[in-house]
Formats: structure tokens, C-alpha cells, sequence
């Protein structure tokens, strides 16, 4: 658990609001409308000899200024995605955080030229605009080839921030049947093609060249200084993906500063057509239309489907983002820090920024009509796990209709039968029918009711504190009117959503845990504390669970074609959004574990009250929320071979160990050691 332990045994909470100079209260609400994200231009179609055309992107990330803030306040330097290039002269070549959207076919393949340009105007690097701590297991261009993707060894003083050239590699999350070298392997990342790296620098990651290999002799593609070339095959279900960073031990402070976006996959025989409506068997209608290519910015039509981020951020008086530069911040532990104790000195175990920002915005609102809308939520925050709570709108009724994997089952009536609230981990996806036709004319909030803390499961106001009502308890704001024409779409509850093909039977059952490693340290008074030095994820022998950090060997290892239930045993005090690269799963259910004064006991035990899964949670999956004193199973099918990661969604844990490699098949020819 992320708490500090009082020398007289007394556990302590160690979460707090952070926040620089700019306080939450300073900041009007409401007053910015709603960014929806434009769809992102296609450079261009790729004509395969005997393979299926590709839609061709070539994508950047740059760094710029943004009004995340209300007009009136600074602009906030970020960092987002933007495309390069635009077959029409109709595409937008905007930058911006989030990015546009890429909407992309069933079964027509996406290519990306992923593009590093972290540079200034001439040329040169550009240092991050957060504080990266060395001490971990990261990239760590410094090292040079041979010392590259390792946690260095430091002695002397604790060292500052690194200030140097920006790693960056793009996982596309949710992505299914993508090869390895396509996946944003941690240890594939690139440096920008800058005019002044430093001599000795590694310029790419471990794996780079081995993946630029596999990539030109698997679909033709050619990398280069600071880009790589990517390649889906959208052969998935239905679904809303997002793409972001995942440089190892950096992923946290890369996508607080701004890359990420929505990758929508349509059609297919488990899309949109294949819903229909049980009134007359017919297929039914869902909320439309969401942007499409070449739409006008600012748009000149309505759109009805939304994809919608909430992600949670702290800024200074300046309007530049704020992030903690020292550990002290979370927790008053001042040492010993490495390498003279064992905790990184800036890492932070969890980080709760005291503002909310909706698709790149703090507090925005949007002006809807009296009918149905779709909107599909993400949680992209850094550590807060969000309960969206509706009903401080009197009359709406919200259903959810899909998640990470597609559609559900059958659709899910969260305002009849969950009481309007609507449970997010991070990077959890909810595809969602709002209805505002009974909503009086007005402006309402939606509001989150999720801790400022660490998660550990359990109700608002029962098993912890709501987030403040003044700040982080207030989401966005609806503005209602009434309806310009009549609402044609099916009412979600005649809706009847495709049918979903269970996965075969599994061959293995693999026992995982999730761990999290303490240490002593000291606050300036000299008071002990003990407090979290690592996450950890490791595997279970005999009911004994064994440390892995991102260094060891490779302890999960599916067949080729294999089914395989995963159990994440978690033996920590914080709920944990487990992720799994290259697969979507299914969630067959919890399980109580035996504890032992409090902990949980070893050898592991469930204790045999099993609880199904929950009606958001049928279909397919590819995040799962992990509780404490629980066993969750995941049931997968894993084809593709090659090399892919499993990780905590929590970016604090997962860039300090909380993330392992995993394999599916036999080694490759000549991967790296």
C-alpha cells in the first residue's frame, strides 16, 4: 500500500493535492467550450503487391504553447502529436493535446511514420519540460549503447534531473495482433535527429534496430534517425483505442506533458451494423455523427458522438505545467536517497493533480441538445482512478453500450441500476449512451467522486473521501437546450449488441503478483518512516510470491496460439489497472484472498468467496482494475508471437519496475540478450 508507517506502527495516508503556484480556486470553470477532436489526415495510401492497402499517416510530436487554461490566464508549453503531411488539402496540420483523432476501417491496415521532434527552431534538442530522475530503470541516453535501458549505478552525491535529449517510442493501448515491432516496446525508443547530441549518447533504444529490421522485412517500412514506422492490421473488434508514449521509466512525465489521442476502429462483423434494434429486428441507430476527415475547424455541424479524456493536472502561476521535482513532495521522506539509501529522489509513487482537463482543456463545458449522445470516456489521468457520478443531472439516464474491447454483452443501465456513477481505472475506456431529452434547460455538472488518494475499491464517503467538490469533484459542465430536430436514434435499452464468441478453454492458469517494495526513510526532523522505494510485479511458486523487476528474464511465456487465465494476485493496499500489450481478454472473475493480520497471507490462498465480473466488464478487455486482497482472472488468447510487456496503468508504478516483458513463443533470431 502507498501509506507511511509511524514508528509506533501507526499507518499513515500519504497521498496528497499536489499543485504549484497556481491554485485550483483561481481558475474559473465553465467558460471554455469542449474540444472536439478532429480527425487526423492521411498522408497518403500504401499499394501493397498481394496485401490489402494501407491507410499512410505521418505523425510528429512537437512541443508548443496551449491555452489549457481560460483565456486570461497563460498559455501552458506541452508537448502532442500532430500530422506532418496531408494527402488533402483539407487535412489539418495541428498539433495539439490531445491529438486528432485517427478513425480507421475494420480490416484495412494503419501505418504511422512516428515521428521524434523534440527540437527548437534550429535544430537543437529540446530538454524535458519535467523533472526525469535517473535513478530508475529508464532509457537512459547517457549510457551509451552498452549502458543504455539499465538503471545506473551512481556514487558520490544523489544526483538532479537528466536535461538531455527526449526518448520517445508510441504504443498504440488496446492495439490487437500488432507485431512486436509495432507494439512501442519500452526499449524501442528514439532520440530526435537533433544537431547536437551529446558524443556517446545512445540515439535509440535495445531493441530499435533489431524491430527496424523486422519491420522492413515484414510490411516494407524503413526507420531512420529520430522516427520509426508502425503498421496495425484492424482486424480487432469494433473499439476505441489511444495512442501515448512508453519510453521506459519515463512514461509518466511523457504523457503528462501532452501526447495522446484517440485510434477509433470501425466496422467489422462486430460493428456499429451489426447492432440492432429489438423492436423490429432492425439495425439500430446509435448517436452520430462523430468528426469525420476534412471536417472545418472550428466545425460547422453538430456532432453527437464525442470521444472524451478527463485527465488530472497541476499547473504554476506561469501556466507551465507542475510536477514534483523531489520525493519529499509526496511523502516528507528527505533520505536517504540513492545512492546512499534506496529511494529515487524524484520519483513519486502516485501523483493527483488538483485540476481535472477534458480533452485539453480545465474544467471546459459543452452545449448539448435534448436527445441522446454517445461519448466515449477515457481515464487518461497519472494515478487517479475516476467514479463519474450523473446525477447532478436531473433526468439524464446513462448507459453503457462498450469498453476497452467493443461492445458489451447487453447494454448496461448505470442510472437505474448503479446509481448514475460510472468507475474508471486508469486508461479504462466506457463507450456510453447519455440521454438528455427529460434534462430541464440549464447547465449541470458532471462531477467525479473518486478519491484524491489512492484507490482501494469501496463507495464514496463510506471506505474514503470524495475529491474535493471545489476542484477535482467537478469534471465539466453540461449546458442544455432543447432539441434543433428529432431524435432517431434507438433508445438504448431496445439495443441488441453482436454477440461475443467466447475464448477457448484455457491450457495454463499463471499465478502473477503485484508487490510493492518499502523502505526506511526520514523526514528533515529525523522522524523514521517507511514508505514505497519500488513497484513490483513478479510470479507465484508454490503460493510464494517472487520479485521480477524489468531486468529479469522473461517468467511469462505463452504458445503460440495458446489460452492462458492470468491471476493477479494483488498483495498490495492499492487497487491496480493491470495492462496487457498485443491481446484483449476476458475477465472470468475475482476472488478473495486469505489474509494474514491484514496482509496477505503466503502461501497465497483464495478464500472462496468469488465474485463474477461486472456488467461493464463482459465482452473483451484489455485494462482490468486489480484489488487489493483479491485474486482477478483474465482469460486470454495469445497469437502473434513475439516480445510485448504487461504492466500497471498507475504511470508512476509503471515506470519504477511495475511493468515485465513477456513472450509469446520461442526467442527470436537474433533479439537482443
Amino acid at each position: 500500500m502507498l501509506y507511511a508507517m509511524l514508528p509506533g506502527g501507526e499507518r499513515v495516508a500519504l497521498a496528497q493535492i499536489p499543485g504549484g503556484t497556481l491554485p485550483p480556486g483561481d481558475v474559473p470553470k465553465f467558460i471554455t467550450p469542449l474540444l472536439v477532436p478532429p480527425v487526423m489526415p492521411r498522408a497518403g495510401t500504401i499499394n501493397r503487391k498481394g496485401g490489402k492497402p494501407a491507410d499512410y499517416y505521418e505523425i510528429s510530436v512537437r512541443q508548443f504553447p496551449q491555452q489549457i487554461l481560460p483565456v486570461g490566464l497563460p498559455a501552458t508549453t506541452v508537448w502532442g502529436y500532430g500530422a506532418v503531411l496531408s494527402e488533402s488539402k483539407k487535412g489539418l496540420l495541428i498539433h495539439n493535446a490531445p491529438s486528432l483523432t485517427i478513425e480507421s476501417k475494420w480490416g484495412r491496415p494503419v501505418r504511422v511514420k512516428w515521428i521524434n521532434e523534440l527540437v527548437d527552431v534550429d535544430g537543437n534538442a529540446l530538454p524535458h519540460l519535467l523533472p526525469v530522475d535517473p535513478t530508475l530503470h529508464w532509457a537512459n541516453p547517457p549510457g551509451g549503447d552498452a549502458g543504455r535501458d539499465t538503471r545506473p549505478v551512481f556514487t558520490g552525491d544523489t544526483p538532479g534531473p537528466y536535461t538531455g535529449p527526449v526518448p520517445l517510442v508510441t504504443h498504440l493501448h488496446g492495439a490487437v495482433g500488432v507485431g512486436d515491432e509495432s507494439d512501442g516496446y519500452a526499449e524501442a525508443w528514439f532520440l530526435p535527429a537533433a544537431a547536437d547530441i551529446p558524443a556517446g549518447y545512445a540515439t535509440e533504444g535495445t531493441w530499435y534496430d533489431f524491430f527496424a529490421g523486422k519491420a522492413a522485412a515484414a510490411f516494407g517500412a524503413t526507420w531512420g534517425p529520430g522516427f520509426a514506422e508502425f503498421e496495425y492490421p484492424n482486424d480487432q473488434r469494433e473499439s476505441t483505442l489511444w495512442y501515448h508514449d512508453h519510453a521506459l521509466g519515463m512514461t509518466r512525465l511523457n504523457v503528462y506533458a501532452g501526447p495522446a489521442g484517440f485510434f477509433i476502429v470501425r466496422g467489422g462483423p462486430d460493428g456499429e451494423k451489426a447492432v440492432l434494434d429489438a423492436r423490429n429486428g432492425a439495425t439500430a441507430v446509435l448517436p452520430s455523427p462523430a468528426p469525420m476527415e476534412g471536417d472545418k475547424f472550428p466545425p460547422n455541424k453538430t456532432y453527437f458522438e464525442i470521444p472524451i479524456v478527463v485527465q488530472d493536472r497541476s499547473f504554476n502561476s506561469d501556466g507551465s505545467l507542475f510536477y514534483p521535482d523531489t520525493r519529499e513532495f509526496f511523502d516528507d521522506i528527505v533520505g536517504p536517497y540513492i545512492p546512499d539509501g534506496e529511494f529515487s529522489p524524484i520519483w513519486q509513487p502516485e501523483f493527483f493533480g488538483n485540476m481535472l482537463m477534458v480533452n485539453g482543456n480545465t474544467w471546459p463545458f459543452h452545449q448539448v441538445e435534448q436527445r441522446r449522445y454517445r461519448l466515449r470516456f477515457l481515464n487518461g489521468c497519472q494515478s487517479r482512478f475516476l467514479i463519474l457520478d450523473f446525477t447532478a443531472i436531473p433526468g439524464v439516464e446513462v448507459w453503457q453500450i462498450g469498453n476497452e474491447g467493443g461492445f458489451l454483452a447487453s447494454p448496461v443501465n448505470l442510472t437505474a441500476d448503479h446509481g448514475n456513477r460510472m468507475l474508471l481505472g486508469l486508461a479504462e475506456r466506457a463507450d456510453v449512451i447519455v440521454d438528455f431529452t427529460n434534462v430541464p434547460v440549464g447547465a449541470y455538472v458532471l462531477q467525479n467522486v473518486g478519491p484524491d488518494e489512492p484507490f482501494g475499491g469501496g463507495e464514496p464517503d463510506l471506505d474514503f473521501p470524495k475529491a474535493d467538490p471545489d476542484s477535482t469533484g467537478q469534471v465539466m459542465s453540461f449546458v442544455v437546450g432543447p432539441a434543433l430536430a428529432a431524435d432517431t436514434t434507438t433508445p438504448p435499452q431496445y439495443l441488441v449488441l453482436p454477440p461475443i464468441a467466447p475464448l477457448p478453454a484455457e491450457s495454463v492458469v499463471r499465478p502473477l503478483a503485484l508487490i510493492e517494495k518499502m523502505a526506511e526513510g526520514h523526514n528533515e526532523e529525523g522522524d523514521v518512516y517507511e514508505g514505497p522505494a519500488e513497484a513490483l510485479l513478479g510470479d507465484i511458486q508454490s503460493g510464494v510470491w517472487i520479485d521480477r523487476v524489468w531486468a529479469d528474464p522473461v517468467t511469462e511465456n505463452p504458445a503460440i496460439g495458446a489460452t492462458e487465465v492470468w491471476e493477479f494476485v494483488n498483495t498490495t493496499g492499492d487497487a491496480h489497472p493491470m495492462h496487457v500489450h498485443e491481446v484483449v481478454f476476458e475477465v472470468v472473475n475475482r476472488e478473495g484472498l486469505v489474509l494474514d493480520g491484514g496482509e496477505v497471507a503466503q502461501p497465497v490462498q483464495p478464500d472462496g468467496n468469488v465474485r463474477p465480473p461486472e456488467p461493464w466488464e463482459t465482452g473483451f478487455k484489455d485494462t482490468v482494475i486489480a484489488y487489493p486482497g483479491e485474486v482477478t482472472r483474465v482469460r486470454a488468447t495469445f497469437v502473434n508471437p513475439g516480445q510485448y510487456v504487461w504492466h500497471c496503468h498507475i504511470v508512476e508504478h509503471e515506470d519504477n519496475e511495475m511493468m515485465r516483458p513477456y513472450r509469446i513463443g520461442p526467442e527470436q533470431p537474433g533479439q537482443p540478450a
